[in-house]
């Protein structure tokens, strides 16, 4: 038997980089002053994914919600052994909190269809809610594993997986399908160099679109273009709200209902401060001074 994997990633700013102009006044993330990186964890799920295809000869989809621009993480995916992806971005999906952002991504899986196993990282790093995941089991009415370490026996009726808990870990079993949030307990493989010249073409209907010098022959390019590609591949889904029957009252920030009451920026300024020479004496001088404020001891 032959399983599908669905497994949803994001694009996130990288927050490491974090500067004053990373929130917009509204309360939103300003994702176009912070570089844009694959979510860290989603990274271990498609990994894992990646496993079970080995393993059983699964089909990987991978799907993301975000800006056209996004599709440089589903290429990516692609290059690292998924079998197909799909974009969903559309105006109406911004803003979005986690509620607005699991229910769009359970119509997207619901558009996919027929899937066996949803696996997504735990959390992102613009947002560390670790929410989402189990939203979208909710809205689809699926048992879920949180935390999962690995899959230990796929069959067709259930799936064994591992899970960390404090201090340990337990074994979950449930009837298929079931969604999974991962975590960082493998290593993920590098993008295939066979598969990077390949896929490296891969573009979606906007991203073809905006390349071509002649806007008024453009769609009747792409067609031709997904025509050739497709059974190639090198064609990423990209499917608007309405094209995953969402309903628009329940997406982007029509459908959150978290509001961002204030933002503040904080500066950090610097304390007083003793300078201390690298010497043993002084040392010894600092370690005594701790001690009688009881800062030591």
């Amino acid at each position: 038997m032959s399983y599908k994997i669905i497994v949803f990633v994001k694009q996130v700013p990288d927050t490491k980089n974090v500067t004053g102009d990373a929130m917009k006044p509204d309360g939103t993330v300003n994702r176009a002053a912070l570089p844009a990186i694959f979510n860290p964890e989603d990274l271990n799920a498609l990994e894992l994914a990646l496993q079970l295809k080995d393993r059983y000869n699964a089909y990987v989809v991978v799907a993301t919600m975000g800006l056209p621009n996004a599709a440089k993480v589903l290429r990516e995916s692609l290059c690292m052994g998924a079998d197909e992806a799909v974009l969903l971005t559309d105006r109406a999906l911004a803003g979005a909190d986690t509620l607005a952002t699991s229910y769009a991504l359970s119509c997207c899986a619901n558009k996919i269809g027929n899937f066996d196993l949803i696996l997504c990282g735990r959390q992102a790093i613009d947002g560390d809610t670790a929410q989402v995941g189990p939203q979208i089991a909710q809205k689809l009415n699926i048992p879920q594993f949180s935390y999962v370490e690995d899959v230990l026996d796929l069959n067709e009726k259930t799936v064994r997986a591992k899970r960390a808990i404090e201090g340990g870990y337990e074994i979950l079993e449930a009837p298929l399908p079931v969604l999974m949030t991962v975590i960082d307990s493998n290593e993920p493989r590098p993008q295939n160099a066979a598969r990077i010249m390949k896929y490296k073409k891969a573009r979606t209907r906007s991203e073809f679109i905006a390349e071509q010098a002649d806007k008024e022959t453009a769609a009747a390019a792409y067609a031709a273009f997904a025509e050739a590609n497709a059974p190639k591949g090198l064609v990423i889904q990209e499917w608007s709200a309405a094209d995953v029957n969402a309903d628009p009252a329940r997406c982007g920030k029509a459908g959150s209902p978290t509001n961002v009451k204030q933002i503040m920026s904080v500066v950090l300024t610097a304390g007083d401060f003793k300078k201390i020479e690298p010497t043993d004496a002084a040392v010894s001088d600092l370690v005594r001074e701790l001690i009688e404020d009881h800062t030591l001891g």
